[in-house]
């Protein structure tokens, strides 16, 4: 029997461990396990609509798994021992595995700025983000600060200001907010903060943060009632801990397969690996993320009928932000995450984040029963082709 434990059940891990079922369920002697810290699966391209006090479908995980064999550990990954090929959970039980593959992911940054710990709100579980809906129910008036002027930011900030108009939102961060995509993508998201009344403080440095403020480099203050955190992202120490070969943010490296290069019968995937492309390392999206975790699949079972795995390759087609229910902008991409001259905006566009943000949990159904002879595989530019 080959044992093949999947550390983590968010996009990348679930697609891994759903297109392992349905190419193994024919042919291979293989037991796949999953370890998950709990039975709920976490719609994270969501979760800024859960802080905003929205209320979203409770997806299952052992619900899809039923009828695919695979089997769900709840609990939390302790250590790694790469060496005796286990993994220890809850520090009570102990899973061997032949193959790994690890999706643990990565979550909110909060200790490199002093206070976040303490004082800021993330969205990084549902719990959070419904503890952090609660607390906006309660403000009635004042200030929101929405820290980090990435896409989850924006989001964020436009999600909370559409919902709570009587709460004044402030996004601060370093970059100005949608500074990657295209002029046209870019103006109809500033256009779309300004409808909302968010004000935007772009280049600043967050210092500190405590329970009424928020400091700026230079002495400066901003008066908080609520903060939210969304600035930088880490991910777990177990990966380095372990002794296995990571990047000075953590990352496993793997090869162009997708295994790790100090350990080839671990594979990484999702944001907790360092998978380097042509133009570069890619970054933590669920647009990347969930080929990541077909190709791991496909790759495993490869090897599982003698043949070598074959070279990941990924292109990014675009970048969709939400900016409340009823607006957003979608810029479309080059391969290397560069925008190309168009995109949709308004309702158009709010209808295709939608459509994406929705897709995923009816594919891994379809996933299920696709054929089990692994003849499909995830092709550049995010397509299912034979």
């Amino acid at each position: 029997m080959h044992e093949i434990v999947v550390l983590g059940a968010g996009y990348a891990g679930l697609t891994a461990a759903v297109s392992l079922a349905a190419r193994t369920r024919r042919g291979q002697d293989v037991r796949i396990t999953v370890v998950n810290a709990g039975e709920r699966f976490t719609e994270r391209l969501r979760l800024h609509q859960v802080a905003s006090g929205q209320r979203l479908a409770d997806l299952r995980i052992p619900e899809l798994l039923e009828g695919t064999g695979v089997e769900l550990v709840c609990g939390w990954v302790t250590g790694i021992d790469a060496a005796a090929q286990t993994v220890r959970v809850d520090d009570e039980r102990v899973l061997a595995y032949d193959t790994l593959v690890y999706a643990l992911g990565a979550v909110t940054d909060t200790a490199a700025v002093p206070g976040v710990d303490h004082h800021a709100h993330t969205l990084d579980s549902a719990g959070g983000a419904e503890l952090l809906a609660r607390r906006l129910g309660e403000l009635g008036t004042g200030t929101v600060a929405v820290c980090g002027s990435g896409l989850t930011g924006v989001e964020a900030a436009a999600e909370i200001a559409e919902q709570h108009p009587e709460l004044d939102v402030v996004l601060l961060g370093r970059s100005e907010p949608g500074h990657m995509l295209g002029s046209n993508a870019k103006a109809h998201l500033d256009a779309a903060l300004e409808r909302l009344r968010v004000r935007v403080r772009s280049g600043v440095e967050i210092v500190k943060v405590l329970p009424d403020s928020v400091h700026l480099a230079g002495g400066e203050s901003v008066a908080a009632e609520l903060v939210l955190w969304t600035s930088g992202v880490r991910v777990s120490p177990l990966a380095a801990a372990a002794g296995l070969e990571v990047d000075e943010r953590g990352r496993i490296v793997t090869d162009a397969a997708l295994r790790s290069v100090s350990h080839p019968q671990v594979y990484a995937i999702g944001d907790a690996a360092a998978i380097r492309q042509g133009y570069g390392i890619l970054h933590g999206t669920c647009q990347s993320g969930i080929p990541t975790g077909v190709h791991a699949a496909a790759s495993i079972v490869r090897e599982l009928n003698g043949k070598r795995p074959k070279a990941f390759r990924f292109g990014y087609i675009h970048i969709p932000v939400s900016l409340g229910r009823r607006d957003a902008v979608v810029q479309f991409t080059r391969p290397d995450n560069s925008p190309r001259r168009w995109c949709l905006t308004g309702r158009s566009a709010a209808w295709y984040k939608e459509t994406v943000s929705s897709a995923f949990w009816p594919s891994l159904r379809w996933m299920r029963t696709m054929p089990s002879s692994g003849s499909f595989a995830w092709r550049r530019g995010g397509r299912y082709t034979r």
